[in-house]
C-alpha cells in the first residue's frame, strides 16, 4: 500500500477558507468500500476514487459530502456533478439511500455526491433547517468547483420524498439561505431529478402540521418562477402522500413559466416504489439517464438494461 499525503483550501459556505487533509490510499487486493473519513480520498482497483469533506459547520454539527468520482478521473478535467437528498419526513433517513444512483452515474462520467443533512430525531431541526443546509451544500460545490473539478453550470440536485423536496426547494424557493454564507455565489441547481417529492407544504398538502402558516416561504409549487431549472419527476399512482394531481399541477405550473417538467407516472406504484423493487431502481435510473443526456450533461446510452420499457 502506498500512502501519499497532500494539503487542500477549499472554501466553507461562511466565505472562510477551510483546510482539507486528502490521503490517497492505492490498494492493490482490496474491493470493499473502505471506512470514510473527513477528507479522504479512497481508490481501489477498480479505480474507485472517494472523497468525504465537511461542507458546513453548525455549532458542533458537521454536515459531510460523500463524493463518488469516475472511475477514469482525470483531474485536467471537469464534470457535471449530481447531489442526492436522501427522505425520512425531515425526521430520520441515512445518507447511504442514494448510493447506488451516485455510483451509477459517477460510472457514467458524473461526480455523484450523496448528502448529508440535519434531521429532527438526530438534531432538533426543522424542516427550514434541512432547505438551508441542501442550499449550503450546492453553494460549497459552486463555490470549490475548481478544486472539485465540477462544471459549475452543471450541477443536478436530485432526491426521493423529503430529500427530493430539498433538490425542488433549492431550485425554487428565494431565501433560507445560511446566515454568514457568501451569497454571490449561487445556491440554486441547474436540473431537478425528483423520486416521488414533496411539492406542496401548504393547508392541503404534506408537513403543513409542522410548517404551518410559513409554508409559503418552503413550498416549492408556490414558488415557481420564471427561470425554473429543468425537472423530471417519478411518481407512483398509488402514492398516499403525493397525490398525482398536485404533480400535475406541478408540471402545469413549470410549463407555463417556460420550463420543462417531465412527469414519469408508474401504476399502481406507492410511496417510494422506485428503491424497493429492482424493476422501478432500474426504469426510473434509466429516465433520469435520458434526460440528462438531453440536457447535455451525459453522452450516449444508458449502461442499464430494461426489459419492457
Amino acid at each position: 500500500m502506498k500512502d501519499v499525503n497532500s494539503r487542500q483550501k477549499l472554501s466553507g459556505t461562511n466565505g472562510q477558507a477551510a483546510t482539507v487533509w486528502i490521503t490517497v490510499f492505492l490498494c492493490c487486493f482490496s474491493n470493499h468500500i473502505f471506512g470514510q473519513t473527513t477528507g479522504t480520498i479512497l481508490e481501489d482497483t477498480q479505480q474507485e476514487n472517494q472523497l468525504t469533506i465537511i461542507y458546513k459547520q453548525v455549532d458542533t454539527v458537521d454536515l459531510y459530502l460523500y463524493i463518488h468520482y469516475p472511475p477514469n478521473y482525470n483531474k485536467n478535467r471537469k464534470y457535471p456533478a449530481i447531489l442526492f437528498y436522501f427522505g425520512g419526513s425531515w425526521n430520520w433517513g441515512s445518507y447511504k439511500q442514494f448510493e447506488p444512483h451516485a455510483k451509477y452515474f459517477a460510472d457514467r462520467g458524473m461526480i455523484g455526491i450523496l448528502v448529508d443533512y440535519r434531521v429532527k430525531n438526530k438534531h432538533k431541526t426543522t424542516p427550514f433547517d434541512a432547505v438551508k443546509d441542501a442550499k449550503s451544500s450546492i453553494r460549497f460545490l459552486r463555490g470549490n468547483a475548481k478544486e472539485l473539478n465540477i462544471k459549475k453550470k452543471k450541477i443536478v440536485a436530485a432526491g426521493g420524498s423529503a430529500g427530493g423536496h430539498l433538490a425542488a426547494a433549492a431550485g425554487n424557493i428565494i431565501g433560507l439561505e445560511e446566515d454568514g454564507e457568501d451569497l454571490s455565489i449561487s445556491s440554486r441547481p441547474d436540473a431537478l431529478i425528483l423520486f416521488n417529492p414533496v411539492f406542496d407544504n401548504g393547508p392541503e398538502g404534506y408537513g403543513y402540521d409542522r410548517i404551518g402558516e410559513r409554508y409559503k416561504e418552503i413550498s416549492p409549487i408556490h414558488n415557481i418562477r420564471k427561470g425554473a431549472p429543468p425537472t423530471i419527476v417519478f411518481l407512483g399512482t398509488a402514492d398516499k402522500l403525493i397525490p398525482v394531481e398536485t404533480a400535475l399541477s406541478y408540471k402545469n405550473k413549470m410549463e407555463d413559466m417556460g420550463s420543462r417538467c417531465d412527469l414519469f407516472l408508474y401504476k399502481d406504484q406507492k410511496h417510494g416504489f422506485f428503491k424497493f423493487e429492482e424493476e422501478f431502481y432500474k426504469k426510473t435510473l434509466y429516465e433520469a439517464d435520458m434526460f440528462l443526456v438531453s440536457l447535455g450533461y451525459l453522452k450516449g446510452e444508458p449502461t442499464l438494461t430494461i426489459e419492457n420499457k
